[in-house]
């Protein structure tokens, strides 16, 4: 922790673990993190074409970008690298490819100016995200990361202690939403565009399945995509609409309702909402409603700390610097690191 009155530590985060190049300056005083830049340069149009993301055109993008977007984090931050105290990074998980991108430019940086260097799990910097917002947190938290690559639910005790409670066993939701947008013809990102497109339908349209109904807080999405195809395809006349607004209330209502007993089972007083999918409309609604009735606090990131950003990765990378120190410089990129 910071000496009182000495200067809140500045720490330059790196995230190139999919499709955005992101770079963002955090200051953290040892309790507080205040946000001073963060800048996010997209590959959706890169990859739309593709129906999803392609790992070789991710990281040539990631070459051309990485460069311009960290100098524009530093310029809106006011500050140069003989500023910053540290730099942290994403190693994992991730594109393989992606990641080198990023854990070569601050490993570049790191040693050019001196720095200390962390490597920073992508999953624990979204647990990190809603403290940007709401620093003076109680715990214990339920959290509920999902992305389109993960479906977990997660015990928080507080930074750094974590016990996993759930997880995906199939699709994770993010995943399954791709899919049947792709299926529907309407483009990716899927998410997005589902919900959108789920404001003008019914979404008691259609009965679609909830998997694992019973005690289990695991997760399973590929029955309920299988179901939504099989529907459109004995009714080819159904409203798109229609179809989006069903798959996703039974989505959002699997969530919601796991987080929740989740929250019973380990006595939570809050449930955090992180990852892509946490921006979706209908999910923070829900999230929000049930939170109310349950007596807990919602915690919701705003929408653009839930996305890939660097400014959770700085978040976390201050904080694991104050509690592990730095890395070394030979540490590498590790594409199925685990949060647990």
């Amino acid at each position: 922790m910071s000496a009182p009155g000495a200067r809140p530590r500045l720490v330059l985060g790196i995230e190139t673990s999919c499709d955005e190049t992101a770079a963002a300056v955090v200051a953290y005083d040892g309790e507080r993190y205040r946000v001073l830049s963060s800048v996010v340069s997209s590959q959706i149009d890169l990859h739309a074409r593709f129906g999803g993301v392609v790992p070789e055109v991710a990281s040539r993008a990631h070459l051309e970008a990485i460069v311009p977007v960290v100098q524009a984090a530093l310029t809106r931050a006011g500050c140069g690298g003989a500023d910053v105290d540290a730099i942290a990074v994403t190693r994992g998980p991730g594109l393989i490819g992606a990641l080198l991108v990023g854990v070569s430019a601050a490993k570049g940086l790191a040693l050019v100016w001196g720095k200390p260097l962390v490597g920073v799990n992508h999953l624990e910097a979204h647990l990190f995200a809603p403290l940007l917002e709401a620093p003076d947190l109680r715990y214990p938290l339920v959290v509920l990361l999902v992305s389109g690559g993960h479906t977990l639910l997660v015990a928080m005790q507080g930074p750094g202690r974590y016990r996993m409670l759930g997880q995906t066993l199939d699709d994770a939701a993010g995943e399954a939403f791709d899919k049947v947008a792709r299926f529907l013809g309407l483009g990716y990102p899927g998410g997005p565009v589902v919900d959108r497109l789920s404001a003008e339908g019914d979404p008691k349209a259609i009965a679609l399945p909830r998997a694992l109904r019973g005690d289990s807080l695991d997760f399973s999405f590929s029955g309920l995509k299988t179901a939504v195809i099989n529907h459109v395809r004995a009714h080819p006349d159904v409203a798109t609409a229609d179809v989006c607004a069903s798959f996703q209330e039974a989505v959002v209502d699997v969530l919601v309702r796991k987080s929740r007993r989740a929250a019973r089972e380990v006595g939570a007083v809050g449930l955090s909402l992180a990852g892509g999918v946490a921006a979706n409309s209908r999910l923070r609604q829900r999230w929000r409603e049930a939170s109310a009735e349950d007596g807990l606090t919602a915690l919701l990131a705003e929408r653009e700390n839930c996305t890939d950003n660097a400014a959770m990765i700085a978040a976390a990378g201050a904080w694991r610097l104050e509690h592990d120190g730095a890395a070394d410089l030979d540490m590498g990129a590790d594409p199925g690191l685990g949060l647990f």
